[in-house]
């Protein structure tokens, strides 16, 4: 067990934690969530000992051993990645350095051997005569490739590097497991691969991620980080959205009676428990729900922007025509090739690809910002379009601009009346209130520019929504409220996304740019990922010397 017992933290006079009291038990996995800067990541490092709280203790049961997960990616630059992976268990890691020392001396002792033998019983209790093949085995479901194994940290990509930083902690079954966006550069199968280890997880988990889907998949309870405390909810982090919005909507209800409120809060929880995965972690999380009393369902106090994307007019019969397009990257290789295809009324279309500069590139031409190495691209007459761009740094170029100056400059022409209170409205959707408005572009955060560029796209009623990586620097609340935005928009949407419940909500057709061609299916994510007719395409259309893989 893992006790939080009266941590405060405090930053100058920003309290960052008043007298939190929390327990993490066995079994269970724990998904800290919270909007940006609520302080996730420090609580982590406060259960790590990375960070000592100004007051209060953490308590970790004796002979428990945690891992977690690095985010210095040049610590072990100069070990080999297997090496790197077995360091993961420092105990196992300084038995084996002993005993290999004791080895090498030139005049080994009776005394050296008794203690050698010591040394190799200890070291085969902790499971190490088959931890480098355990290593292998970890870093294989990673997909970093057996010929990295021997290679220098130093020598691989950065999102390589993650994979066996993650690999690292993984390693040895912990006990305690601190997760802080482990799915950050992983691919869909390396990300389902891990949804699946943590899932049959029996010790515990503490991780934070954005990844909805992730969460939703290991997670048998929600840690919210809320007004400088952290409370512990039962259930993944959709049981906790559905729940609490269920709350808030009863609570305001006046007109139903308490008992059918009751019923209706039971149903919810029986039909959570119902849909739970056959996975131990999720057979764990419906063993929990069926506990739950309504009592320790809450609504949230959360603050949720208000994305809604309105046409000015409808798309006609022509929306875009793609024929024959084909894009080369600067060091050579293909990005895609052979792309045609035509959007219809109705549409949402996922784009993926295993390599995301096809994405970004992709998006770049058909909005004009870059140009294709052959073919053509040609939108219909009635299309008016709103480009969320991977890289907004372009639109803060000046960054002497308050916020209401910086959206007035993107007011289409159609829009007539442009006051105050008119800009005020579509910032206020996006939580810029009261003296927000007045900031200066270049004190942005990351998450806030973003915001900045919804409003932006509000603002020019499109029947058309590109959105390349649009849960890029947001919080859960404002991915929550984008998705359902991009939900419930009546027009077009072509977008890309790390983001899995994102693109599996939104989109009905699913279109794979490789550098031999692409795949088009009308149907929905999970069900393209699952097709084996798909599989074995993708196979040959990203055959080829060519070929980079993030």
């Amino acid at each position: 067990m893992v006790k939080v017992n009266n941590v405060t933290l405090s930053f100058g006079k920003r309290v960052l934690f008043d007298e939190v009291n929390l327990s993490f038990t066995k079994g269970n996995c724990y998904g800290v969530i919270g909007a940006n800067g609520a302080g996730k990541s420090t609580f982590l490092k406060i259960l790590s000992g990375e960070i000592e709280p100004n007051k209060g203790t953490v308590e970790i049961s004796a002979g428990l051993r945690m891992a977690v997960l690095k985010q210095d990616h040049f610590e072990f630059d100069e070990c080999t990645v297997l090496n790197t992976v077995l360091m993961g268990h420092t105990k196992m890691w300084g038995v084996m350095q002993e005993k290999d020392a004791i080895y090498m001396k030139e005049d080994f002792s009776e005394e050296d051997g008794i203690k050698a033998g010591h040394l190799e019983a200890e070291f085969g209790e902790m499971g190490g005569y088959t931890a480098e093949s355990d290593a292998a085995a970890l870093l294989s479901g990673l997909d970093v490739p057996e010929k990295l194994h021997s290679s220098l940290m130093k020598e691989l990509a950065g999102a390589m590097k993650v994979r066996v930083l993650l690999a690292q902690a993984l390693f040895g079954n912990p006990d305690v497991l601190i997760l802080d966006e482990p799915t950050n550069n992983l691919n869909v199968e390396t990300i389902s691969w891990l949804e699946n280890f943590l899932a049959d997880y029996e010790n515990i988990v503490i991780v934070v991620s954005h990844d909805r889907h992730f969460l939703d998949a290991v997670c048998t309870h929600v840690a919210d980080v809320d007004r400088q405390k952290i409370k512990i909810f039962t259930g993944n982090y959709t049981f906790w959205y559905e729940s609490s919005q269920l709350m808030a909507r009863q609570i305001n209800d006046k007109n139903k009676k308490t008992e059918e409120k009751r019923q209706a809060l039971l149903e919810f929880i029986a039909r959570f428990s119902a849909n739970a995965s056959k996975s131990k972690q999720a057979t764990s999380r419906k063993k929990a729900l069926e506990k739950l009393t309504i009592e320790e369902i809450e609504p949230s106090n959360r603050r949720y922007p208000g994305i809604i994307f309105k046409q000015q007019r409808e798309v006609g019969n022509q929306i875009l025509n793609v024929e024959n397009l084909s894009k080369k990257a600067e060091d050579g290789r293909i990005l895609f090739s052979k792309v045609n295809f035509t959007i219809n009324k109705g549409d949402k279309i996922a784009f993926v690809s295993k390599d995301h500069l096809a994405l970004t590139s992709f998006f770049e031409v058909i909005n004009g910002k870059m140009k294709a190495d052959n073919g053509r691209v040609e939108w219909g007459t009635t299309i008016t379009t709103a480009y969320l761009p991977n890289d907004n740094s372009y639109f803060f170029a000046d960054k002497d601009l308050n916020l209401m100056d910086w959206l007035r400059q993107y007011v289409p022409p159609h829009v007539s009346d442009v006051d105050e209170p008119f800009l005020r409205g579509f910032l206020g959707k996006m939580l810029f209130s009261g003296d927000e408005v007045m900031k200066k572009t270049s004190v942005l955060s990351g998450g806030e520019k973003v915001r900045c560029m919804i409003s932006r796209m509000m603002l020019q009623d499109p029947n058309v929504v590109i959105l390349d990586e649009p849960t890029n620097h947001l919080d859960l609340e404002s991915i929550q409220s984008f998705n359902e935005g991009a939900i419930n928009f009546k027009g077009i949407v072509l977008l890309t996304s790390h983001d899995h419940t994102f693109v599996q909500t939104v989109a009905n057709r699913v279109i794979e740019l490789a550098p031999r061609g692409i795949i088009d299916r009308l149907t929905t994510f999970d069900e393209y990922l699952e097709d084996e007719r798909v599989k074995q395409l993708r196979e040959e259309l990203y055959a080829g010397p060519k070929l980079a893989t993030a």
